[in-house]
């Protein structure tokens, strides 16, 4: 700091610029980090989330021999009927709350995939082409890698 000639001290404009840039660098790093624990947060819903469904149909397995279709999966009140006690929000990705469907295609960062086998199945009590295999898919955020889970048959 300087003296100025009536005695008063202040900082000089040097001064006031290096600690802006220094609180710029700062903040900079606090919203990089704080933008990879969300992605990482969200990620380990994404995990949770499959899980969970995978849960469920493999109890509606045991249930009915037969998974259930993509289509079925989708519909509210086919769930509520032959799935009790499903968490519809397990269906929503993180970053995409507005819709509980999930696609049956690849996944991708704001939707779950759902895959049926063999193709064209169908899921009602005894079916001469039931569903026997599935795949649930769900891309992370973070890494942009796709973690699955495989039917237990």
């Amino acid at each position: 700091m300087t003296s100025a000639r009536n005695g008063s001290r202040g900082f000089t404009i040097v001064e006031l610029l290096i600690v802006i840039v220094v609180i710029g660098i700062l903040a900079t790093l606090v919203i990089v980090t704080f933008t990879g624990i969300q992605q990482k947060a969200r990620d380990s819903k994404r995990k949770t989330d499959v899980a969970a469904i995978q849960a469920e149909l493999e109890s509606y397995y045991g249930s009915n021999n037969t998974y259930p279709t993509l289509v079925h999966l989708n519909d509210a009140t086919w769930r509520t009927a032959n799935m009790k006690g499903f968490d519809a929000g397990a269906l929503q990705d993180p970053t995409n709350s507005a819709t509980t469907v999930i696609a049956g295609t690849t996944p991708t960062h704001t939707q779950y995939a759902y895959n049926v086998i063999p193709a064209g199945c169908d899921d009602s009590a005894g079916s001469a082409n039931p569903c026997t295999d599935y795949g649930i898919y769900a891309k992370l955020e973070s890494d942009g890698s796709v973690i699955d889970k495989i039917s237990n048959n």
